[in-house]
């Protein structure tokens, strides 16, 4: 049995398990909304389960809550959300679990599967002379970094206007993706999924640039600051997040840290995390740290806005030491690194 048939029959037996522990009529109404061959997959599990011991039941119980409440923290919030709402009640390791998991099950459900799988090479050959508004789209159901290897062989021109219209899709109705699809059909063998999903947008094109080599990025940020100026300052204040200077080698954390005030970095370490926090502290000797706590401690409460303010103001010192070589952000192509 292959670690898919195992993952799928240990999955089968938790249904089976919290069908049981919610009960008949409970279960009989989830039942009823189930395809028949999972109706029969799940049944068949059930019949053969003699006895469920307390312990597994709440166990199963307790991990379709978390599951439930991930899911509806990603629709409330987004997934940046709901990792940081999952890291604070279930610690960081379960957290990513949980969330692999939804990405998983979530990259199943998505439109183009089949662009997901293709080789990257076999892709830019398919996706080349399409309309950049049709590249665009089923570059928003890619994983970012083949989007962005995709997007990188690209022309520089059908770059920048592939990334323009990536940057301001936002919601797309499933006639225009099933229309799509049935254009690309013979291209893209495979099953397709038409329900609406939101697209696109700032967030995604951040997430290819996050993988491209700089020299992609720059071409991008430079057109789209002539063509659309609101949304490439949208797409350099998402390019690194505060959050992400917990990626940063200790070398560059000490480097950024002369640069920053006391007063912007006790703000923005009040709306970090737990890790994040304790990493900045171990880059500043004893006597700073504990300074530092102590102007975290005696604060007081301040205003979202002028947290957000502040860790603005820290990856802008970044993205400046960045430029000037300083310091290195990680980016999808590392070649040009010498260590």
């Amino acid at each position: 049995m292959n670690m898919n048939n195992k993952a799928n029959k240990a999955g089968l037996r938790k249904t089976a398990i919290l069908l049981i522990a919610l009960g008949p009529e409970v279960s009989a109404q989830i039942l009823k909304m189930l395809p028949e061959s999972m109706i029969q997959k799940i049944t068949y599990e059930i019949s053969n389960i003699s006895y469920v011991g307390p312990e597994d039941k709440e166990v199963v119980i307790d991990e379709f809550i978390e599951m439930a409440s991930a899911r509806q923290y990603v629709l409330d919030g987004g997934i940046d959300y709901a990792k940081n709402l999952l890291n604070k009640a279930l610690g960081v390791q379960r957290a990513k679990e949980v969330i692999d998991f939804l990405y998983q099950v979530k990259q199943r459900e998505r439109p183009f599967s089949i662009a997901r799988k293709a080789d990257t090479q076999q892709l830019t050959n398919l996706l080349i002379n399409e309309h950049p508004q049709v590249t665009a789209l089923i570059m928003c159901y890619m994983q970012p970094d083949k989007a962005a290897t995709v997007l990188s062989q690209f022309p520089l021109d059908k770059q920048a206007e592939i990334a323009e219209r990536l940057g301001t899709i936002n919601r797309t109705s499933p006639t225009v993706i099933k229309k799509i699809e049935k254009i690309m059909e013979d291209k893209f063998t495979g099953l397709f999924d038409n329900d609406q999903e939101t697209v696109g947008g700032v967030r995604t094109l951040v997430e290819i640039l996050n993988s491209v080599d700089r020299s992609t990025e720059k071409n991008i940020i430079d057109t789209l600051e002539q063509r659309q100026p609101d949304l490439a300052e949208s797409v350099k204040a998402n390019l690194f997040t505060f959050e992400d200077v917990i990626t940063l080698d200790k070398g560059s954390i000490q480097r950024i840290l002369r640069d920053v005030s006391n007063e912007d970095l006790a703000l923005a370490l009040k709306g970090a995390s737990e890790r994040l926090t304790n990493t900045i502290f171990a880059n500043m000797s004893t006597r700073a740290s504990e300074m530092l706590k102590d102007d975290i401690q005696f604060m007081g409460p301040v205003r979202l806005q002028s947290v957000e303010e502040a860790q603005r103001k820290i990856v802008g010192i970044i993205r400046r030491l960045d430029e000037l070589g300083e310091i290195v952000i990680g980016r999808g192509d590392q070649s040009d690194i010498l260590v």
